[in-house]
């Protein structure tokens, strides 16, 4: 399995980890702990394997939102709980979400079991932290008990380890978090624009003056579409990340992949199913890799 493979078969596993964010037993287990607020809740729990950080670790590692909303958040939440019982209750989400989600059927599948368990060996394949700085908070937590929340956890560490890489190529091609964003946005892939803008806490005025720094570098045009200069650049990063995450892939056997792939499969059909990620909020070319 090639590198641009390797990513795509990412984005389809990816979908699992995302359910999370959108489920409501999210909201209702972390309202028990204190943790009401939606965007503390996102924020603290994605950012608690690093310990009580600061806002500035987080903007830093989350790289698109805005700074001042993160403020907002953080380190707040950590006055309500500790970075632990954040992680704690997040786990609990998980176990609790994903087996829904998948359904009993195929959790308990022995097929299931030993997909669970090639994506988690592909995960431990990762070859070490360097410049990771989310991925290696994540890295240090134990792993959860159960197949079907290993598999969230393994997936979790594979996307964390290639989402510093990301970070490393939008800095080495000389793009912002708001203009990593709005590109990434234009592309069709990614959220609707103004759910994005809106759901990142960008003001109208910080968004509309990077769109106009964007169309001054020729990577956007007139109608906010990516100039053929603006396609070759996130190509660009595209490719960097790929490679940049590919280390664990490479130990993937032929029958690895067929697996993965099958299981990828059925991850995002019982996602759809399941009606667990808002249609409505992504662009039209959502879940592809480019």
């Amino acid at each position: 399995m090639d590198a641009f493979s390797a990513g795509t078969l990412s984005r389809a596993l990816d979908r699992l980890h995302s359910t999370i964010y959108f489920a409501p037993e999210s909201n209702e287990m972390f309202s028990r702990l204190g943790v009401e607020d939606p965007r503390i809740q996102y924020f603290a729990s994605r950012s608690a394997p690093m310990g009580a950080v600061n806002a500035k670790v987080v903007a830093a590692t989350f790289y698109n939102f805005s700074p001042d909303v993160i403020a907002e958040s953080i380190p707040a939440a950590w006055e309500i709980a500790t970075p632990a019982e954040v992680t704690r209750v997040r786990y609990e989400i998980v176990d609790a979400v994903v087996s829904r989600i998948l359904g009993d059927e195929l959790v308990r599948s022995p097929q299931f079991a030993r997909s669970a368990a090639t994506v988690r060996r592909i995960a431990e394949a990762i070859p070490n932290a360097d410049g990771r700085a989310l991925y290696a908070g994540h890295a240090e937590l134990n792993w959860p008990q159960t197949p079907h929340a290993q598999l969230w956890h393994a997936i979790t560490l594979l996307r964390e380890y290639r989402g510093d890489g990301h970070i490393c190529a939008l800095v080495a091609h000389g793009l912002s978090g708001l203009e990593a964003l709005i590109t990434h946005i234009a592309t069709g892939t990614g959220f609707e624009p103004e759910f994005g803008r809106k759901l990142r806490g960008w003001s109208r005025a910080q968004w509309d003056e990077t769109v106009d720094a964007l169309r001054a570098r020729s990577l956007l045009d007139d109608d906010g579409q990516l100039t053929p200069a603006g396609s070759e650049l996130r190509t660009k990063i595209e490719d960097m990340t790929d490679d940049l995450a590919y280390a664990p892939w490479r130990t993937a056997s032929d029958d690895d992949v067929q697996e993965m792939v099958a299981l990828g499969e059925a991850i995002g059909a019982a996602v759809r199913n399941a009606n667990a990620i808002p249609a409505n909020v992504f662009g039209p070319r959502y879940g592809q890799h480019r």
